[in-house]
């Protein structure tokens, strides 16, 4: 087999899509090769950008005949170095944002059929235009899109009431390797004939194979609202205030948040309009979601479970809101965390996942196993206290060399994963594997699992044509 150049390969792929649709000058690929947290920065030999589920088997087809490799895009907004290319400059980055029709809606199936470069944002308002809810919810929602929602295994605030992206999905189409279609948009909700293949593709991270179109679930679109932003003083108490609002809400419970002090001071201190939500400082928040079909009561509802948490003693102050306003500005406190905390210097990123009753002992034992790590470092626990998903980001120490912490990334990984994995949880809870916890993943993941996973992948992807150097 003969390699052909970067410029043999743009002009190739240009026969496929197009040549205003082939990206191959530095320049005009640059967005492209970095990502949010700027720590991976790719080559290609070309930027391609399929208009088509066909255009994109074809590139696939033609890769996989000729030794190249694909790494997959979407709105470029992950976390893990997923969707980057390597260094080498030959690798073919696909880009599927004109992948980006809603094919159908289906409100009596309560369904909707959408192509991977559907933005989040869209596929919501587009239920909303018939009077439905599709509840996945990011705060990357206006540029994330679906097929990297779904490749990812996105959660979002809302895994509590719905489940993780892969819950909210009934059928998928899907490019393999060599090109040919997996065509299964199926809108049942019960089809029990076989291997229900639409998993092995959600969160696999394009590595084998490259999701096209989904067909995902509609809900009804809530009638009422209430929104609560709480005050407690321990994690404990928010977990005892979860186990309340389950028993008292049921499934009018639908986000349940929570954010230590110091992630509110950051959002107050540096996103313009953020203030004090509450009329004291709390050591830890609740950011309290109930909706519901019925227009009348929710509000009675929430002030009941208020009430019944003052008397037990588990919550200090509660604040609901009275307006649209109000609500998004519980919010942004919650949303606008992350990007605030770049202000405070070097974050060193944690997504994980433990037992939601182990929420409090994993705080307990992991902010000291930080500052014994790194004196000074200030931990930013926040996250969907619902599903056990803590991102336990850790800021930098006050005047510290931003490269030098930075640097001991690894050390401080190490350290609180150890204590992640004595409560036998796991390392990713939403982010996915990509590069930055591919060589972690042996350590923890059961070696039958990892055994089979790479079977999976010899299987689909014998040439290592799809997204290679990810999860595996």
């Amino acid at each position: 087999m003969t390699e052909l150049s970067p410029a043999e390969t743009a002009a190739r792929l240009a026969k496929i899509v197009g040549e205003k649709y082939v990206l191959a000058a530095p320049r005009d690929m640059e967005a492209f090769m970095t990502e949010p947290r700027d720590l991976w920065h790719g080559k290609a030999a070309c930027v391609v950008r399929p208009g088509s589920t066909e255009e994109v088997a074809a590139i696939c087809a033609f890769a996989d005949e000729n030794g190249l490799k694909v790494v997959p895009q979407g709105g470029n907004t992950g976390l893990v170095g997923g969707q980057i290319p390597d260094q080498s400059g030959k690798e073919i980055l696909l880009s599927l944002g004109r992948l980006d029709k809603i094919r159908e809606i289906d409100p009596e199936s309560n369904t909707m059929i959408v192509e991977a470069g559907v933005t989040l944002q869209k596929v919501q308002e587009a239920a909303e235009s018939v009077d439905r809810l599709f509840p996945l919810s990011l705060a990357s929602e206006g540029s994330c899109t679906i097929g990297g929602n779904l490749a990812s295994n996105a959660g979002g605030t809302a895994v509590l009431a719905y489940g993780n992206a892969r819950d909210l999905v009934t059928g998928l189409e899907v490019v393999l390797a060599d090109g040919s279609v997996l065509g299964n948009l199926s809108k049942l909700r019960k089809d029990n004939t076989g291997y229900d293949l639409k998993h092995v593709f959600m969160g696999s991270e394009g590595t084998l194979g490259i999701i096209t179109a989904a067909v995902v679930k509609l809900y009804p679109r809530p009638r009422a609202v209430e929104t609560a932003l709480i005050g407690l003083a321990s994690a404990e108490k928010c977990l005892e205030l979860l186990v309340l609002a389950q028993g008292t809400a049921g499934p009018d419970l639908k986000t349940f948040e929570f954010m230590s002090r110091f992630g509110v001071e950051i959002v107050v201190r540096h996103s313009a309009g953020a203030r004090e939500p509450l009329e004291s400082p709390h050591a830890w928040y609740v950011l309290l979601e109930l909706a519901s079909q019925s227009e009348t009561g929710l509000n009675d509802k929430l002030m009941a479970l208020l009430e019944a948490a003052f008397e037990k003693e588990i919550i200090e102050d509660a604040a609901v809101a009275a307006s649209l306003d109000q609500r998004k500005a519980f919010w942004a406190l919650r949303e606008n965390l992350s990007e605030m905390q770049k202000l405070e210097g070097g974050s060193i990123k944690h997504d994980v996942c433990v037992p939601v009753a182990s929420v409090p002992a994993f705080l307990a034992e992991a902010v000291p196993v930080v500052e014994k790590t790194i004196p000074g470092a200030r931990p930013v626990p926040f996250g969907h206290m619902g599903d056990g998903n803590i991102h336990f980001n850790v800021s930098q120490p006050i005047g510290a060399d931003k490269a030098a912490y930075l640097a001991r990334w690894e050390e401080l990984n190490e350290a609180v994963h150890a204590v992640v994995k004595r409560m036998n949880g796991s390392i990713s809870a939403e982010h996915g594997i990509g590069v930055l916890k591919r060589e972690l993943l042996p350590t923890v993941k059961d070696p039958v699992a990892m055994n089979v996973m790479r079977r999976f992948k010899t299987a689909l992807d014998p040439r290592n044509t799809l997204n290679p150097g990810k999860v595996l």
